[in-house]
């Protein structure tokens, strides 16, 4: 099969060893992927696939499920799915737990359905799973113009919580609205969000934090906790140390949670997939979530897709497309 190999400092459409599967996994006919910033990261040392996984970057899929190992019975050969992935969806097949695959909400495309696995079950994961939000409570949302940060936004408002954002340029700040935020910051602007978080929240400060930027917005980001407030921390753009104020952690009950997805085992990811397959992909298949997408690229660009994310210049998703 072909999958895309880095070789130095090149991305290639090249042949790579056929995956097999173990008893309890599906093989998928890759139809289309995305592109993430763990790819980014992976692709420059920083981010190495878990013990067992495919060397191959990629952490999500949609395609034709091909072949099913003797273990697994919800699904058979033809099933139309989606799937979140530790790795190898940048290929034209790709091995996957059973318990990671999602059916194709019904309407969607496989461009539309590969938007959908990693976005959705991080901000589920972390905004409703690990941090325990409730109905009322008010959510911040670093980056919201991302593929997590639409989601998350989406969520948010199908789920009663109110939601404030931060992204880079007014466009995204309004686009953030239109989907259902209801205030942004512009980082393009002030990099201190403090104060108009603060003054959205009516200076009680949010309930929840979803944040991957992590150091360089520590301190702001414990300022804008209300008493009892949850901070998850699910990436580190913005660097891996800074100092915690501890008597502001004590004395507001703060809780800072550190959260991966891709490292957790099989048996905890399927257990998170069947969590939003029940509560958030009927919500999918009546249109009132929906997967939003950036921009569609042959998988053998996936060069310019890279650049494109590196940039910053996205909105959404960057859907990876096999002919």
């Amino acid at each position: 099969m072909k999958a895309i190999l880095v070789e130095g400092d090149a991305l290639i459409w090249g042949e790579a060893p056929e995956p097999k599967i173990a008893a309890d996994e599906v093989l998928i006919d890759v139809r289309a992927s995305a592109v993430n910033r763990a790819d980014l990261m992976q692709r420059a040392g920083l981010y190495p696939p878990p013990p067992g996984a495919s060397e191959v970057m990629g952490l999500e899929c949609a395609g034709v499920i091909a072949q099913v190992g003797a273990e697994v019975m919800d699904w058979q050969p033809g099933d139309e799915v989606c799937a979140l992935l530790s790795g190898g969806g940048y290929a034209e097949r790709v091995a996957v737990p059973a318990g990671q695959v999602l059916p194709i909400p019904d309407g969607l495309s496989f461009t539309e359905a590969a938007a959908l696995p990693e976005v959705y079950t991080t901000a589920y994961l972390n905004i409703y799973l690990e941090a325990l939000a409730q109905p009322g409570e008010k959510v911040l949302l670093h980056a919201g113009a991302s593929g997590v940060g639409t989601a998350a936004i989406q969520l948010c408002s199908l789920f009663d919580n109110p939601c404030f954002v931060t992204a880079g340029g007014a466009d995204k700040i309004e686009y953030c609205k239109k989907l259902g935020a209801l205030g942004g910051c512009d980082r393009h602007k002030t990099q201190d969000f403090t104060q108009d978080v603060l003054d959205w929240s009516d200076g009680q400060g949010v309930a929840v934090i979803l944040d991957p930027v992590g150091a360089s917005y520590l301190k702001a980001n414990q300022k804008c906790l209300a008493v009892d407030g949850r901070l998850v921390l699910i990436g580190l753009l913005g660097g891996v140390s800074e100092e915690v104020n501890l008597g502001l952690m004590l004395v507001q009950r703060q809780r800072l949670i550190g959260s991966t997805l891709r490292s957790r085992s099989t048996a905890e990811k399927s257990r998170i997939v069947a969590a939003v397959k029940e509560r958030v992909w009927p919500h999918i298949s009546n249109g009132s979530l929906r997967p939003i997408i950036d921009s569609v690229i042959p998988i053998e660009n996936t060069e310019t897709a890279h650049r494109t994310l590196q940039d910053n210049a996205t909105i959404g998703k960057l859907i990876l497309e096999l002919s």
